[in-house]
Parts: structure tokens; C-alpha cells; sequence
């Protein structure tokens, strides 16, 4: 069986900054000897679920904004830097980064987190249309809609490092 610090190194970033969710899964037993994409996920989903509110909210305020400052200054993490580069989030004319900044701005202004989306398989009109929709949301629909978008990330994630499912 895989140790707790391996599994925690492992897994801990699947969820952005938040390797709680991987020190609980394994603590509370969930992990078995078997690391399949569902059962892992299967397992933080769980934890994540299971945190408190305030956690959950941690977890949602982890994440960056989409082509916002640590895009800018290098500072995202690899997955994130990987999944924005993917929808082209990365070369944004300026015009369209304005766009995103205004949207961002408002967004987190309006909810307390930055707007999360899965943005694998997606383009960067794709996350506008969204961005522009969702933000019409009330903070309860809009709160189960970053938490499911989380959890399709943590996934999408999982999925890269464990490709058998």
C-alpha cells in the first residue's frame, strides 16, 4: 500500500493548494491499494464534500483567476499554467485580456472567489460565454457551480496522473 507522504505528494495538488483533501482521504481510510482515476477521485470528492463551508470556500479561493495576474507573472501552478495555455488563455490579444480582467474583477467581487471553470476542451470564447452567464448567478447557484467545475478539474487531473481507469 502506498504511503501517507507518498500518496500526499502525489495527490495533494489535485485539488489547487489544498493537500488537506489527500491527508484526510488517506487518514479516514479511503485509500486503498488499488489507485484508479474514480476510486481516488471517488475518495477527495468525499473529503471535499465533507469540509466545512469555510473550507470549501478555501478551496474555491485557491484557484486563480483566469488569465488574471499570476498568469502574468508566472506564478500559476503547472497544472494551471498547462490547462490555460491548453484553451488560450495564454495568448490573449489585449482587448480580450481587458475582458477578462473587467469579468474577473467583478466576478470576485460579487461572490467572494475567483470564477472556476474546467477549461479542458474548451476555447477562450467558450470561457467568456460562460464567465458572462454565470455571473448573472446568485452566490448559492454560482458557489455549486465552481464546486462541481472543482471537481471536474480534480478529475481531469487525476485522469493525467493516473490514465487507467
Amino acid at each position: 500500500m502506498i504511503s501517507r507522504d507518498e500518496f500526499v505528494s502525489r495527490f495533494g495538488g489535485v485539488f489547487e493548494h489544498s493537500q488537506f483533501i489527500a491527508e484526510r482521504a488517506y487518514d479516514d481510510g479511503f485509500v486503498g491499494d488499488e489507485l484508479t482515476v474514480d476510486r481516488v477521485h471517488t475518495a477527495l470528492v468525499a473529503i471535499f464534500r465533507a469540509a466545512s463551508p469555510e473550507e470549501r470556500l478555501g478551496v474555491l479561493r485557491a484557484h486563480p483567476d483566469l488569465a488574471g495576474r499570476l498568469a502574468i507573472a508566472g506564478e500559476l501552478t503547472e497544472d494551471s499554467k498547462q490547462e490555460q495555455a491548453g484553451a488560450g488563455l495564454d495568448r490573449l490579444s489585449a482587448d480580450e485580456h481587458a475582458r477578462f480582467t473587467t469579468l474577473n474583477t467583478a466576478y470576485v467581487e460579487k461572490f467572494g472567489f475567483p470564477f472556476i471553470i474546467a477549461v479542458k476542451g474548451l476555447n477562450k470564447d467558450d470561457i467568456l460565454a460562460a464567465f458572462e452567464t454565470r455571473i448573472d448567478n446568485s452566490r448559492d447557484e454560482e458557489f455549486a457551480t465552481a464546486t462541481a467545475q472543482v471537481e471536474r478539474i480534480a478529475l481531469l487531473r487525476l485522469t493525467a496522473l493516473l490514465p487507467e481507469r
